[in-house]
């Protein structure tokens, strides 16, 4: 006998954030990720700074009875969330607490209760600016001259998630640029005069890239029988990539099963690697098997 497949369980989960909500957004959707079924109804108040704008989002939390999540500074917006929230036999939650009282008790010291403190101006947001600035300005093989100033380079196929990383490493800090690799076309030689950055290659199975080829020539309203997204096209393209990793000894991560963040994540951790390699006078390149 067949299963009957388990319906979803829907609810309401109020956001609720002095700053722009990313942390919160980010700590709720982790968590519910690890409730099959669950499909959370995200309701987010962002920059709630004010009485005003609290009632406004507590007349919205009254109207869909759900959980609340907050991330809040001020001790009287706290107060008038949390005993509204009790009213209404409501469960809200303070998302930073944990980790604030920790922090605070081991330094011994108190807190700002500054909101958006993460999103300050400061020499770290102006480092993610120039980082996006590089990485638009070095995508898909564009500006080669000066790719010794990348902290890394991707190159892969098409369709191996090379500008989507690109753009999530220049939110951290990380200028990347990425050059695409096409049988047939030399590779810009500055890659083998480069003595800093790290370059990393990407690679995914035949299959998936083939399917994401396809999604995008309909998306353009082309035929998927082009040569682009043919399976043996694509096979040859990626053997071509690997040896080419290979010889120049370039670590390769699978991104078949990742996604954008993971794939970052892991050249993130490749490039931590690589900064402690240099600091320690060793080898630019990374030695030894690949990583994937």
């Amino acid at each position: 006998m067949r299963s009957t497949p388990r319906p979803a369980i829907y609810f309401h989960l109020h956001l609720v954030s002095d700053a722009t909500g990313e942390t919160l957004n980010a700590v709720a959707r982790a968590a519910t990720a690890q409730f099959e079924m669950v499909r959370p109804l995200e309701h987010i108040y962002a920059l709630v700074r004010t009485h005003r704008q609290m009632d406004r989002a507590l007349k919205a939390i009254e109207a869909a009875p759900g959980v609340v999540m907050y991330t809040l500074m001020s001790s009287e917006l706290r107060t008038m969330l949390e005993e509204r929230c009790r009213m209404l036999n409501m469960p809200a939650i303070p998302v930073l607490d944990p980790v604030l009282n920790v922090l605070a008790n081991y330094l011994g010291l108190e807190l700002s209760h500054k909101p958006g403190g993460q999103h300050a101006m400061d020499a770290e947001y102006f480092r993610r600016i120039e980082a996006l600035n590089f990485t638009m300005a070095h995508d898909d093989g564009q500006n080669t001259g000066d790719l010794e100033k990348a902290d890394v380079i991707l190159l892969g196929v098409s369709r191996t998630s090379k500008t989507p990383t690109c753009i999530y490493l220049a939110n951290r800090g990380v200028k990347a640029a990425n050059i695409p690799i096409v049988m047939g076309c030399p590779l810009p030689p500055e890659l083998n005069e480069l003595t800093q950055p790290l370059v990393v290659g990407l690679t995914a199975t035949p299959e998936r890239v083939v399917q994401i080829r396809r999604n995008r020539l309909l998306s353009l309203k082309q035929s998927v029988d082009a040569s682009y997204a043919a399976e043996d096209t694509v096979r040859e393209e990626i053997v071509f990539a690997r040896r080419l990793y290979r010889h120049h000894n370039w670590p390769v991560i699978d991104v078949s099963r990742r996604s954008i963040e993971e794939t970052a994540a892991a050249v993130l951790n490749l490039y931590n690697e690589h900064r402690q390699r240099l600091a320690s006078g060793g080898e630019a390149r990374p030695a030894g098997p690949v990583s994937e």
